[in-house]
């Protein structure tokens, strides 16, 4: 990742208040100078903060504004427009301009010759989230990692949610000032020009973007944060945590994360695309305004990532190794390896490359597979996570070519199999990886070492095209490679994993396996009655070791977890805590069974149910056993 510098040529751009006025002149055309903008955190009347938009002096009649219908990462509809209130354009004498909403994302401006400033408030999304039950994939609040928070204390500012563009200054330069109350810490990748203290107290920082991009690919956190620092090699990583009620520090999160992080920058060798990587961390309460959209999105130098402050220490660790570790691996793909359809990103027309089997799916694979290659995580551990994939994937349309549903992933039927590029698309690229090690003198070459490849062929600033794609990769590995890719990634074949199980010395079995307390392998143990607006036990529950153990029986009724009544509307917060729970918690379960209750109250067992595991196969030949060794580091 390129270093920013500031040009000096926005140093002398006054940016104008409602009751200014200013003249025109000839240096200030818009296509020649940044784009001021400002976001006054200080004023936030209703939870919206204003913005002002100061673009310099039209030649045009009339020009169009946007705020993202799409933003790159996320695969669904987002609509930020919906979330500006009170759209307002004013000439250079302080004067109204007419403007038009010409769909909810855009505002055409008539005469806008005379068009001196733009202004408007901005809702946050988490509220709109809370209140709709989640965002992300088929809902149409954006995803709480894509979106924006506005509280007392805590701003998650995705800036696509705040600041739109021009059509006719995509490239345009952007200059930002933030002002904020002067207690507030603030982080951001974005470069940082200057702060300034203001006559009221609060304090006003300066950033610089070279165009639109980077707007969208630098978010900022502010408020009442909990910062931590610390080095990865020669990049310096910034870790940000809101926690409102204090539950967790940064300090700690930071020990899980250097570990972490050390073994990944060991997995990727010199892979090295950025001097500096933030990972902004927003833990979620509970009650009204609570985002319940758990995950992270990625850009070329941070992360956002959004989970349940309610998680214990362990669990927290877990997700946020699985969680981060993703985001972080895809500064190969596709922040380095990226098709034109990337690279040439339309935010309110999208088109979408084929290969989300690359960019999630494999990045997903490294993200499984690097925690067993660097010893973090034991084999069995790791064909446990394999084994979840093929359950969750066989949940799936497995017929459906992957390269179709990449291409048309907004459309149904294809956006409901989303979902599967975290699972299949991994197994994709665990299939690659493996024939890679096959074909290879014992096992040098990989699917790393492919992505290497192709990011020295191609880079963060040539994308490839996307019809081309599987041709190249097959000139570049082996014949072997570009069949598996043609029959079952772009054709509808279904995979055949033992046939690659068989190829390391692998070999599926019926065993005990471990589980968790909601599912099993995969699973769920829970039924919702929507006539009765609850939650019982089905039949599976007999054969989770836990439930079974403690005396939970089919049909009974879970009225409250850890005092907190379970019902339709906080299900998926309350069970989403369940599903994180460790032995070793205490829990307090109240069910009833008819008219009476049973309570079951104790210290957290690890919990087990039957189910298919892989193992090594004692009758595996040399070569399958040096495969496997070459694959796993072992």
């Amino acid at each position: 990742m390129k270093k920013l510098v500031f040009s000096a040529v926005a140093t002398s751009f006054l940016l104008v208040g409602c009751n200014g006025s200013k003249t025109a002149v000839s240096n200030d055309l818009a296509v020649s100078i940044p784009i001021v903008t400002s976001i006054d955190l200080t004023k936030v009347a209703n939870d919206k903060a204003p913005v002002i938009i100061n673009p310099g002096r039209f030649t045009a009649e009339m020009v169009t504004y946007r705020l993202p219908r799409v933003v790159q990462g996320t695969y669904s509809v987002s609509d930020f427009g919906k979330y500006v209130d009170d759209f307002k354009a004013f000439d250079y004498s302080g004067n109204e301009l007419a403007t038009t909403k010409a769909d909810i994302n855009t505002w055409t401006i008539a005469s806008a010759k005379s068009l001196d400033y733009i202004t408007y408030n901005v809702n946050d999304t988490f509220d709109m989230e809370s209140a709709n039950g989640g965002g992300g994939i088929g809902n149409e609040v954006p995803f709480s990692p894509a979106g924006t928070n506005i509280e007392p204390t805590n701003y998650v500012m995705n800036l696509h949610g705040f600041i739109g563009y021009f059509d006719s200054l995509k490239n345009a330069q952007y200059k930002l000032d933030v002002v904020s109350p002067a207690d507030f810490v603030h982080t951001s990748a974005l470069q940082e020009t200057g702060s300034t203290t203001l006559e009221n107290g609060s304090v006003k920082a300066t950033y610089f973007a070279p165009r639109y991009f980077d707007i969208t690919d630098n978010p900022m956190f502010y408020g009442k944060l909990d910062v931590e620092e610390f080095l990865v090699g020669d990049i310096k990583i910034v870790l940000s945590v809101y926690s409102p009620n204090g539950v967790h520090k940064a300090s700690k999160i930071k020990e899980v994360m250097q570990k972490m992080m050390l073994a990944q920058k060991k997995y990727l060798g010199d892979v090295n695309t950025t001097p500096r990587y933030d990972i902004y961390l927003y833990l979620a309460g509970q009650g009204e305004g609570a985002p319940q959209g758990f995950g992270a999105l990625e850009h070329h130098t941070s992360t956002v990532v959004v989970l349940p402050e309610m998680m214990p220490d362990a669990a927290l660790a877990s997700s946020m190794t699985d969680v981060v570790s993703h985001e972080f691996f895809h500064i190969v793909t596709p922040l380095s390896v990226h098709s034109e359809d990337v690279h040439y990103f339309d935010y309110n027309k999208p088109t979408f490359s084929k290969h989300l089997w690359m960019y999630e799916g494999v990045t997903e694979y490294f993200a499984t597979h690097f925690q067993v290659y660097e010893g973090l995580v034991e084999q069995d551990e790791f064909y446990n996570k394999v084994m979840g994939k093929i359950k969750s994937a066989s949940g799936m349309n497995d017929s459906m070519s992957f390269t179709e549903m990449s291409e048309n992933i907004l459309e149904e039927p294809y956006a409901g199999q989303y979902l599967n590029v975290y699972s299949k698309g991994a197994l994709i690229g665990m299939c690659i990886d493996i024939l890679m090690r096959e074909e290879s003198n014992n096992g040098n070459r990989s699917m790393l070492s492919l992505m290497k490849e192709l990011s020295i062929k191609y880079g963060k600033s040539k994308p490839f095209n996307d019809d081309t794609l599987i041709a190249e990769i097959t000139a570049m590995t082996y014949p072997s490679v570009g069949e598996f890719l043609t029959k079952n990634v772009v054709g509808g074949t279904p995979i055949d994993y033992n046939t690659f199980f068989n190829k390391v010395g692998l070999v599926l079995s019926e065993s005990k396996i471990k589980t968790n307390y909601i599912q099993n392998d995969g699973a769920l143990i829970f039924a919702a009655d929507q006539a009765k607006g609850n939650f019982y036990f089905n039949g599976l529950v007999a054969k989770n070791s836990f439930w079974h153990e403690a005396g939970a029986k089919e049909n009974d009724v879970v009225k409250s977890i850890n005092g907190t009544k379970l019902s339709m509307q906080n299900a998926q917060q309350v069970l989403g805590g369940a599903f994180m729970w460790q032995p070793g918690t205490e829990v307090d379960v109240v069910l009833l069974r008819g008219e009476e209750e049973v309570r079951i109250k104790t210290a957290l067992t690890q919990s087990y149910t039957t189910g298919q595991s892989l193992s090594v196969n004692p009758d595996a030949t040399t070569e399958q056993n040096n495969i496997r060794k070459a694959w796993l580091n072992k």
